[in-house]
């Protein structure tokens, strides 16, 4: 799948990794900005494309960087970046995503939680719990592991680190009715 599109080849080089590819990507662009103001200059733009392994010619990866940084500011929200990134969802899919998420955030902080999991998620039934090798909040974290990123799992899951991850999921369903039954049967919605 070559394209000339630099968007859609960072799109690609992402989900290549797997349905949180994007994600990680945005935890990378989170542990590099220093001064914490959600937003990358170039330098820090091309530092994160390369601390993540991403292959990309320099003045391909400045023009990808010109593309996103709208305003000509020198800077991008790295929000607005991510959201451009993800592989588009139909409203049908997000509106479920959306259930699915509101559904384990118990707390309605918009953070997902060992906490928020203890009523919606089953844990008795999982075999490491029945054999004894992991206890029900070991079994809650490894869950809530698969959304987080791997460098850096706070046990938090946000909601853009949902949708992320799902929109890497739904890239590879190309049914809507599909995607949306798998999403009902795996939440209980």
């Amino acid at each position: 799948q070559q394209s000339d599109d630099p968007v859609e080849k960072l799109r690609l080089q992402c989900l290549m990794r797997g349905s949180s590819g994007i994600k990680g990507l945005g935890r990378t662009f989170r542990v590099m900005d220093d001064n914490q103001n959600r937003s990358l200059d170039l330098k820090e733009f091309l530092k994160g494309l390369n601390d993540y392994g991403l292959l990309m010619e320099k003045e391909e990866a400045a023009a990808l960087f010109q593309h996103f940084d709208r305003d000509g500011s020198g800077t991008i929200s790295f929000d607005e970046f991510l959201i451009a990134l993800r592989p588009p969802m139909s409203r049908a899919r997000l509106e479920v995503v959306m259930q699915a998420f509101r559904k384990m955030d118990k707390t309605g902080d918009g953070v997902i939680t060992v906490e928020d999991l203890r009523g919606v998620y089953n844990a008795k039934y999982h075999p490491k719990y029945q054999n004894g090798e992991l206890s029900e909040d070991q079994v809650f974290r490894t869950f809530l592991d698969s959304f987080d990123s791997p460098y850096d799992k706070d046990g938090k899951v946000t909601k853009e680190e949902f949708i992320d991850y799902y929109s890497g999921v739904s890239a590879s369903i190309d049914s809507d009715v599909y995607f949306i039954l798998m999403m009902r049967n795996a939440w209980k919605l």
